[in-house]
């Protein structure tokens, strides 16, 4: 390994750590969105969107902290440990606008079928 200002240690695989992170957030955010499905705080619908969307953004963070390291480590490596780290940033933001967008549609499209139900029980009566 390159003499780096930071001694980080011998650099680590970035894609291992992406899985490693992957499950680690699926079991966290799984966990505590039972937990809330099963309180009635969340429906069943939601907890699993809310967990797939938090696996997703553990993993890029995950993946994302050990490249930043392995880059800190090398000597000159602050250049690509910055690009590391904002690339992980867009990618946590990419998944979170993502939902927002799915969010919505789904929204429009609950709305239009409740819209169509009242329409035909008004023609009904």
């Amino acid at each position: 390994m390159q003499n780096g200002l930071i001694n980080t240690g011998e650099p680590r695989n970035v894609l291992g750590h992406i899985v490693s992170g992957a499950v680690a957030s699926a079991v966290v955010s799984g966990t505590i969105n039972y937990k809330k499905a099963k309180e009635k705080k969340l429906s069943s619908n939601e907890a699993i969107q809310d967990t797939v969307k938090k696996t997703a953004q553990g993993a890029i963070a995950t993946g994302t902290a050990i490249a930043t390291a392995n880059h800190i480590g090398q000597q000159g490596g602050f250049l690509k440990a910055f690009t590391a780290f904002s690339v992980g940033m867009a990618g946590i933001y990419a998944v979170e606008v993502i939902d927002d967008k799915l969010n919505s549609k789904y929204e429009q499209l609950e709305s239009s079928c409740c819209e169509d139900k009242l329409l035909e029980e008004g023609s009904n009566e």
